[in-house]
């Protein structure tokens, strides 16, 4: 994220990724019965982000859009400007304490409780006793151009979004433009946002803007519950006399070819605002491979997980726990790290086998892995390049992996198992995506590289909930760089303590 903060007494420092400056937290804790200012200086991005809770399950309902736009009288859209702005935030719900609800999961080491509907910007629509005449609503004007920044704050689904009878283009994603790409349909995982132009072109009329969940697993999977409601809104022409809004053909649940062309077929806008070109000299490269475990059940518990056991995950064969006593900032920051974390996060998987294969979705020599707190060192301005890999444990399904401080090239993506000779033919160096959150293909790979140009501890981690919170997770271990304004400030004075 692209933004300095002030945080109570205490400057909170999220640079833009490609900036040559330092970085300190991308959370400022909040004190019970406390009030805050923030003061925002976002440098070096444009588009659409998103600020949320980052504890838990408690983000369903805590989050909101961040909008950066164009900074007055030095630069412009790099396309015509839109009429008008709109935020659409695609929410998801349940009808009980989602603290609960994310409770019993953990207790009992199962997939938590499925959410019972989804919302656009807060209302769920007509399709749900609860707000059927309360729906979320734009008034658009015929022959008007207008720009949807679509935000993702569900939990733990990505979402199909269409509005009937209209085409879209996309023209930025994870606020960094995009070459202009025509859809009908768009795709948005957990933490992820994409920004389209909508031109009012067709009849004056009603039509119903719609999502619903994309699972990401096989159709052979049915048996795996999920939320199967549909959000609805109107996107209605002003004038119109229509009573029944027009409701758009969305792809079955299950269509991940849909998915896997709009989430691969775009590319980044070379030379365009804030564009920076692929780094070409790689210093550290690393194999990831991702997917859900399972953790032997603790004594006297009761689990109701595959194999007797609780439902864990792992990047690497590393399953990630937050530590209880310190921040890991705060013990690298003084350079004591004992105790708080180590900083030999593997490479490497610690084994090579046939990863995509469902055949070993439960071979119990590869589905446990080690509970660990493990950081990467990384030297600042260090250029990584990262293969992610899915693996077929339990479930072959999409992770959209999200990185905190940074933002990255997305050089190729695939399905099965990444060839380290074929694969990097295919490699984009010219007009990359540039992201923060990649879902990569179910039973796939995507390869990405970024710039440790941000000292300081940096997360990343699995954007579905209920894998982050059983060690879907791992952390960079940035040194500062040689200047002040690339060095780690030291904690504020009244920084909470663990």
């Amino acid at each position: 994220m692209g933004l300095n903060f002030l945080c109570r007494h205490g400057i909170f420092q999220l640079r833009t990724p490609w900036a040559d400056g330092a970085s300190y937290v991308t959370q400022c804790p909040i004190r019970p019965g406390q009030s805050y200012t923030y003061r925002f200086n976002v440098t070096g991005q444009e588009g659409t982000l998103w600020w949320h809770a980052h504890l838990g399950f408690l983000r369903a309902t805590v989050y909101g859009a961040l909008i950066i736009r164009p900074k007055h009288g030095q630069s412009a859209y790099p396309f015509a400007k839109p009429h008008k702005e709109i935020p659409i935030l695609l929410g998801e719900w349940w009808n009980t304490s989602v603290v609960d609800i994310e409770n019993w999961g953990l207790d009992f080491g199962v997939t938590p409780n499925i959410s019972n509907g989804y919302s656009i910007n807060g209302k769920p629509g007509d399709l749900y006793p609860c707000s059927k005449n309360d729906m979320y609503k734009i008034e658009v004007e015929h022959g008007k151009t207008y720009m949807l920044r679509i935000i993702n704050t569900a939990l733990n689904n990505q979402l199909f979004f269409k509005i009937a009878n209209h085409k879209m283009t996309v023209v930025a994603i994870d606020a960094a433009y995009t070459d202009p790409y025509d859809t009908d349909i768009v795709v948005t995982a957990p933490g992820q946002t994409v920004d389209v132009l909508i031109k009012a072109d067709q009849l004056v009329g009603l039509y119903y803007m719609a999502a619903r969940t994309y699972m990401s697993i096989p159709p052979e999977f049915l048996f795996l519950l999920y939320d199967k409601t549909i959000t609805r809104a109107i996107f209605a022409y002003k004038g119109s006399k229509s009573k029944i809004p027009v409701m758009p053909a969305l792809p079955d649940s299950f269509d991940s070819p849909t998915a896997h062309k709009f989430h691969t077929n775009m590319t980044g806008l070379a030379g365009g605002p804030n564009w920076v070109p692929v780094p070409l000299h790689v210093d550290e490269h690393m194999f990831m491979t991702v997917g859900v475990n399972i953790e032997p059940c603790p004594k006297d518990a009761t689990c109701r997980g595959p194999l007797g056991g609780r439902l864990s995950s792992s990047i690497n064969n590393e399953s990630f726990v937050l530590p209880q006593n310190a921040s890991m900032l705060e013990a690298f920051y003084y350079g004591n790290r004992s105790g708080v974390y180590t900083t030999d996060f593997p490479d490497n998987p610690p084994l090579t086998f046939d990863y995509t294969n469902a055949y070993f979705s439960f071979e119990e020599s590869l589905i446990y892995a080690p509970k660990s707190t493990k950081a990467k060192k990384l030297k600042f301005n260090a250029t990584v390049e990262i293969v992610f890999q899915n693996t077929a444990f339990l479930a072959v399904m999409s992770h959209p992996i999200h990185f905190h401080g940074f933002n990255f090239h997305v050089l190729a993506q695939g399905i099965g198992n990444y060839d380290a000779v074929e694969d990097r033919k295919k490699f984009n160096f010219v007009n990359p995506q540039i992201r923060n959150t990649i879902a990569f293909p179910p039973g796939g790979w995507a390869v990405i590289r970024f710039q440790a140009n941000n000292p300081g501890i940096w997360f990343v981690h699995c954007h579905l909930e209920e894998h982050m919170n059983v060690g879907m997770s791992m952390a960079f271990e940035v040194e500062s760089g040689p200047t002040p304004s690339s060095t780690l400030p030291p904690p504020p004075s009244d920084l909470p303590k663990c």
